[in-house]
């Protein structure tokens, strides 16, 4: 990945990736489930029966966009950093929706959820499984930016 920042000459760029990745994803996660609480009534409350089908629908299509739009989900714009493709560009709407993919797919393969979170606590990169295969990167969004 010769594009995307060098862990070795430009660590400030991955200071507490793993952290701030955690705490949007709490962030995210308290969009997502308010959304859904939102949405809730305009199904006759039938929403109730199909609640974890209906997070998992809102959930995807909140990171497709948020990802898309900003290269960054809610939760990450506020903990300061963004995803970087592999030529250190913002993520497009194909880049951002194979994130996405990826990343419910881990979800849905709970072993595979438990290998990118310690993949991103103990890479160079900081990178999830989705990250690795896409050539992707969560980094401290640049100042000025």
């Amino acid at each position: 990945m010769p594009h995307t920042p060098d862990p070795d000459t430009q660590p400030e760029f991955y200071d507490g990736v793993p952290t701030k990745r955690l705490l949007a994803w709490v962030v995210d996660m308290i969009v997502i489930v308010a959304m859904c609480l939102m949405i809730l009534p305009f199904t006759a409350f039938t929403g109730i029966f199909f609640f974890p089908f209906l997070m998992l629908v809102i959930g995807f299509i909140y990171r497709v966009i948020t990802i898309t739009t900003g290269s960054a989900t809610w939760g990450m714009r506020l903990m300061g950093m963004e995803l970087r493709d592999l030529r250190d560009q913002p993520f497009d709407f194909g880049t951002a929706l194979f994130h996405t993919l990826g990343y419910s797919f881990s979800w849905a393969v709970a072993p595979l959820q438990l290998i990118s979170v310690v993949l991103m606590c103990v890479s160079a990169r900081k990178q999830g499984l989705s990250d690795m295969v896409l050539g992707s990167v969560a980094v401290n969004r640049r100042r000025g930016v």
